[in-house]
Formats: structure tokens, C-alpha cells, sequence
């Protein structure tokens, strides 16, 4: 066994890694996922160092070989309406509710949640801990599934390509476009889009 869970493991304890997918974006949900593996050694890896296709096999392979998991959503009116961190813990406790299996332990990237569960949470957990890079996989592709689809229902801001992140091309739609139902008003660049459109 190896990571930052082994020592939880090492005390039989069930232990749920937890990451999301989105926290940053300009638009579209926060998507946390939740996965309880059993104890062994795992390859996968933070789902940013992935490439896509990558990214969708181990997305399989965590879903064959995990005892539970699970994906909870915050939706852009509620990013609006409580701000970043605390839809991001919202989200967290949907989807430790939706597993199948209650955890005994907690392994979170940098995610202080509010439990009586043993909890570690350190930066960067998502390249130390199997569980939590697990989580991150799950959150990634199904958040990334999600913006396609946007994409079809909003076509020209570009979210199947930048999948709501803040790049020259999506600021570049937002001032011709102005913001679609799915962007996050409580963003800058948002903002901005709605107080200064662009001249037809």
C-alpha cells in the first residue's frame, strides 16, 4: 500500500478521496467526486496531468475497481448565490452522501470539510493520494461530458474546447456573445461582459 491513505487502510479503516472538477471555471457546474478504493496500489494519476482519451479509460478502470463512488454538483446559481468554496463543500457533501458505502476516513485535495471523520487534506493531494486522484478522474470526465453538452445548447462560446476556463477565445465570446444561462455571474470577466457589451 502506498499514499497519503495507507496509514487509514493500515487501520482497516474505509477511506473516501475526494476532488473537483471546475472550482475555477467561468461557467458550468462544480463537479466533486467521491471514491472509496479498497487498499492497494493504484496508476492513476491527478486528472490534469491526463490527456483525455487517458483520462476516460482510467475513468473505467476506477469505476470497476472501487468498493463505491460517487459525484456530487453544484449548480451555477448556487456558485452565484454562495460563492466558490462553500458550493464547492456543498457539492463535496452531496457526493459523500451519495455513496454507496459510508466512508470512515477522509482524503481531500486542499478540501477542509467539516466532518467527524478522520480527515487529511493537504495541497496537492491529487498526486499523493490514489483515492483522491481517483475522485479527480471521475469529477474531470463527467464535468468535461457536461461542458460538451453546453456547448450543443450554447453554441459559440467554445465550452466543448476551453470547457468554461478563462481563455482568450471564451473572454473573446463573452464580449460579442454576452453570458449565457451558465455562466457565473459573480466572476470578473462575467461581470465585465454584462456592464460593457460590445458594440454592434
Amino acid at each position: 500500500m502506498e499514499g497519503l491513505e495507507a496509514g487509514f487502510w493500515a487501520l482497516g479503516l474505509r477511506v473516501a478521496g475526494v476532488d473537483e472538477a471546475g472550482r475555477g471555471a467561468w461557467a458550468g457546474p462544480i463537479v466533486v467526486g467521491a471514491v472509496i478504493l479498497p487498499p492497494g496500489r493504484y496508476p492513476f494519476k491527478d486528472s490534469k496531468l491526463l490527456t483525455p482519451k487517458a483520462r476516460e479509460a482510467l475513468a473505467e478502470e476506477v469505476r470497476r475497481v472501487a468498493l463505491a463512488h460517487a459525484l456530487g454538483l453544484a449548480e451555477v446559481e448556487e456558485v452565484d448565490r454562495l460563492g466558490v468554496y462553500r458550493a464547492t463543500l456543498l457539492a463535496a457533501k452531496r457526493a459523500l452522501s451519495a455513496l454507496a458505502l459510508p466512508p470512515e476516513a477522509l482524503v481531500t485535495d486542499y478540501l477542509p470539510l467539516s466532518t467527524p471523520l478522520p480527515l487529511l487534506a493537504p495541497p496537492r493531494a491529487d498526486r499523493e493520494s490514489p483515492s483522491v486522484a481517483a475522485a479527480s478522474i471521475l469529477a474531470k470526465v463527467h464535468r468535461d461530458r457536461l461542458m460538451a453538452e453546453l456547448d450543443r445548447l450554447y453554441p459559440g462560446y467554445g465550452f466543448a474546447q476551453h470547457k468554461g476556463y478563462g481563455t482568450p477565445e471564451h473572454q473573446e465570446a463573452l464580449l460579442a456573445l454576452g453570458p449565457s444561462p451558465v455562466h457565473r455571474r459573480r466572476f470578473t470577466p462575467v461581470r465585465a461582459s454584462l456592464r460593457f457589451p460590445q458594440d454592434p
